[in-house]
């Protein structure tokens, strides 16, 4: 679907979903801006999970919702991904979910040269520490940050390719 009519879908679920969250924000390819987007994908620390659930049942059928993952069906057959994070978690899966796939690949090989990793869980971008099977957490507070750490500058999200 083009742009202009995914970012207002995208944006009626934003609202009917924002009393019942901490944050939330569209990530994907509308974030991106693409002319054309496949699906809909939001990021959103929840305040009421249940609240959320029921919400998302008035826009369509539930197609998964285990973990942090809720994949919705809309009554007009639009995919819809809603990424459920933490404050430890915001700002790594706002990156991911923002992709697009090529950035994220490119991230995750920088991030493996420098001898780091970058989670596309949330878990932010670590790097193992002496202790075997433990990890230091080096960035994560914010995409800015991740950036940082990996020694690039920021780009905004039309700037991922």
């Amino acid at each position: 679907m083009e742009l202009k009519e995914a970012q207002m879908r995208a944006e009626i679920i934003q609202a009917a979903l924002a009393p019942y969250c901490s944050r939330i924000e569209i990530a994907g390819s509308i974030r991106r801006k693409k002319p054309f987007c496949r699906d809909i994908d939001i990021v959103l620390i929840p305040s009421n999970q249940g609240q959320i659930l029921a919400v998302l049942t008035s826009f369509g059928k539930i197609k998964s919702g285990a973990g942090k993952l809720i994949n919705l069906v809309t009554e007009t057959g639009q995919s819809v991904d809603i990424y459920i994070a933490d404050n430890w978690t915001w700002a790594t899966l706002l990156l991911i979910r923002t992709g697009s796939k090529q950035h994220n690949i490119k991230l995750c090989s920088l991030a493996k040269q420098k001898g780091m990793m970058l989670h596309a869980d949330g878990g932010g971008l670590t790097r193992p520490t002496r202790a075997i099977g433990e990890e230091e957490r080096i960035a994560w507070e914010s995409e800015e940050s991740i950036f940082e750490a990996l020694g690039i500058p920021y780009k905004t999200p039309e700037e991922r390719e």
